[in-house]
């Protein structure tokens, strides 16, 4: 808190707060063993049933929109550095 808030505290009434407290670290977890090969890929199964798959119709049409948006992309910076090598060449030509 800032002197400014403070002495905006004290203007409208409001009692001067407290100095802040040290806050301790948050303690470390403790040590666990590691999982087995066998828990680890039950425990994956377990998290990739909670996954929201796409629909076959969703992944088409994603595929479609991000095709669509490379070629438009790609275009357009050929575009571009086609115009302006050119806009560079013909100054050089002309000086």
């Amino acid at each position: 808190m800032n002197r400014q808030t403070k002495r905006a505290m004290k203007r409208q009434g409001g009692e001067t707060p407290a100095p802040a407290e040290r806050k301790r670290p948050a303690p470390s977890p403790p040590h666990r063993e590691r999982a087995s090969a066998k828990e680890f890929v039950r425990d994956v199964r377990g998290e990739l049933k909670k996954v929201a798959w796409p629909t076959k119709a969703e992944v088409v049409t994603s595929t479609i929109v991000v095709l669509v948006a490379v070629i438009f992309m790609t275009l357009l910076i050929f575009g571009l550095d086609n115009a302006f090598s050119r806009g560079v060449l013909t100054l050089f030509d002309k000086g």
